[in-house]
């Protein structure tokens, strides 16, 4: 299950509750920042940007490919270790805004982690050291560390120890 934290609301739903939970001028600032950071080219300005202006946890060469899209609201709740691969186009989420409640999570990506591109991240995941996640996956569930997981809904495709014995002859992945 997810690690989030529900958050109810009375009235409208809580999307038009949107600034009674985050500030306007934060959320516009998020957006400048991420905005830039999705068209540059650098890894060093993105992972820069990321970790000065919105206070997200960033490893040691990791790269986020171009169009990543990190949560607007909560980018602080976003953590990604050191050497870590995150794919094309990949959204990062932190919160959730539902009818009757919100729900806010930490999303906890490890090192040396692979995310394939067009991937969507739910709040309140891990993705634990070594994983890989194929191209295209709603990572909706915790995964564990050296997995391949894939697909909607996401499921697992190797355990680390079948990834281990399938790669063991391979010239740059086995022993």
């Amino acid at each position: 299950m997810r690690n989030t934290t529900r958050y109810p609301v009375e009235g409208a739903n809580s999307l038009w509750q949107i600034y009674k939970t985050v500030s306007f001028w934060k959320v516009a600032k998020n957006f400048i920042v991420i905005q830039i950071a999705r068209y540059t080219p650098f890894l060093g300005v993105k992972n820069w940007l990321y970790r000065t202006f919105l206070q997200m946890k960033v490893g040691e060469q990791t790269a986020f490919a171009l169009m990543v899209m990190p949560d607007i609201m909560f980018p602080e709740k976003i953590s990604v270790g050191r050497n870590t691969v995150i794919g094309f186009n990949t959204t990062i989420l932190a919160h959730e805004y539902l009818i009757k409640e919100y729900r806010l999570g930490e999303v906890v990506i490890g090192n040396e982690v692979m995310i394939g591109a067009n991937s969507t991240i739910m709040p309140g995941i891990t993705i634990g050291d070594g994983a890989i996640v194929s191209a295209g996956t709603l990572v909706h569930k915790d995964v564990p560390a050296g997995c391949f997981v894939g697909g909607n809904p996401m499921r697992m495709i190797y355990t680390k120890e079948q990834l281990a014995e399938r790669w063991a002859d391979d010239p740059i992945y086995g022993k």
